[in-house]
């Protein structure tokens, strides 16, 4: 197995090198960059690409404005988001700006590794502690779905099957490759599903199927 690249992105050096001596220990673990800015992420992008980034939400420049930029400018690099913040809002933008992954601070390094080779095939990961207070912010006030509701209960088993299949990373053409059908087809599938869970896109349409779940 080629080793995870991986680049850590934390303007707190200490605590930066010792993310990296941790996962300088797993042998399918490499990492390819280190800094600690928007500038920094920007750079080690441009010039490494690493399959994965782990970025902070207070970092210099901001986490989730470099998330934005990087989604943007290198669509292929996977983000997590390694921090101190638990704000419901941030963990949303993150999510929105193209995060895979969200983790806190303190984490076991065997968590972290997990964390990493789960986004390396484009699942979502979300810390545990942060799951029930998310569901509450992707169900805003305006919304006419009961208090605890989901919204998963008006999908059709088919458009679970599609949304599930979407929640582990699969691009719309991989899922209509799995259920026999045209890439058209899963498309409308997920604008009824954002339309019927009221999501922006497909990211959170699947990480409110692996919240549910949790």
């Amino acid at each position: 197995m080629t080793p995870i690249r991986v680049a850590v992105i934390d303007d707190h050096e200490l605590f930066r090198e010792g993310v990296i001596s941790m996962l300088g220990r797993d042998p399918q673990i490499n990492v390819v960059g280190e800094g600690g800015s928007l500038e920094d992420a920007l750079r080690i992008a441009a010039e490494t690409t690493p399959d994965i980034m782990l970025l902070d939400v207070m970092m210099p420049g901001g986490g989730i404005e470099t998330a934005r930029q990087l989604s943007q400018s290198h669509p292929s690099i996977r983000l997590v988001m390694l921090t101190v913040s638990e704000t419901a809002d941030d963990v949303v933008s993150a999510f929105q700006y193209g995060v895979l992954g969200y983790v806190l601070k303190g984490i076991r390094r065997s968590e972290l590794v997990e964390t990493l080779r789960t986004v390396h095939c484009g699942e979502i990961v979300l810390s545990p502690t942060l799951a029930g207070r998310i569901l509450g912010r992707l169900n805003s006030p305006g919304d006419a779905e009961p208090a605890g509701d989901t919204g998963l209960s008006s999908l059709t088993k088919r458009e679970i099957t599609v949304l599930a299949l979407v929640a582990d990373g699969h691009s719309n053409r991989q899922v209509a490759r799995q259920l026999g059908l045209t890439e058209r087809t899963i498309k409308n599938y997920m604008t009824s599903i954002m339309d019927k869970l009221k999501v922006k896109n497909r990211v959170e349409a699947g990480l409110r199927l692996k919240l549910n779940q949790s």
